[in-house]
């Protein structure tokens, strides 16, 4: 009898279990009514991407032979790239900087960056913007190589600058080195 009792306790709880879970699902199921002038506001960002500046790994060399070692040698970098995917706002802008450090061979004195210039030349640009060449003609602090302005969204611009260097009397005839850095911000 006990048995009966219990199994019939069991099927009595079942039963509630089944009422109530479906008496959920209705109350889930049933649609939602909204009032006049009910309003939800989403935010949405838009993301942009970076703005970041290429350049070659290694330009070569500035073949020259000067009469008297005295004068200017100059040569094309290769080609530097900005890429501003930022999706900036109308107006903004960008600075395309450069510095040398010293034109320096395997002894003796070095050349001074100072007498390190730098000329963009042709400017090829892509989006909308206004780009100007700055041409820094002395690279021994951080200097803007190519400023862009009035920026609307992505934009681009290549350029393939000549980097020259005065040579002063008094440098010897050798294999001097130069490091050209850019940044872009």
């Amino acid at each position: 009898m006990n048995r009966q009792i219990r199994g019939t306790q069991m099927r009595t709880n079942g039963l509630f279990v089944a009422v109530a879970a479906g008496t959920l699902a209705v109350g889930v199921a049933a649609p939602a009514s909204a009032a006049p002038g009910d309003n939800t506001t989403i935010t949405i960002t838009i993301k942009g991407g970076p703005l970041g500046i290429t350049m070659p790994a290694g330009a070569g060399n500035l073949d020259a032979t000067l009469p008297n070692a005295v004068g200017t040698i100059s040569g094309p970098l290769g080609q530097v790239r900005v890429n501003d995917a930022r999706r900036a706002l109308a107006g903004s802008g960008w600075i395309a900087s450069v510095i040398s450090t010293a034109v320096t061979p395997p002894s003796g004195p070095a050349i001074a960056a100072s007498a390190v210039s730098y000329t963009a030349g042709t400017i090829a640009k892509i989006g909308t913007a206004t780009y100007t060449a700055n041409d820094p003609r002395n690279l021994a602090g951080v200097r803007p190589a190519i400023t862009a302005t009035g920026i609307t969204g992505d934009n681009s611009a290549t350029w393939n600058p000549t980097i020259s260097v005065a040579v002063v009397g008094g440098i010897a005839a050798n294999a001097y080195s130069v490091t050209i850095t850019h940044s872009v911000l």
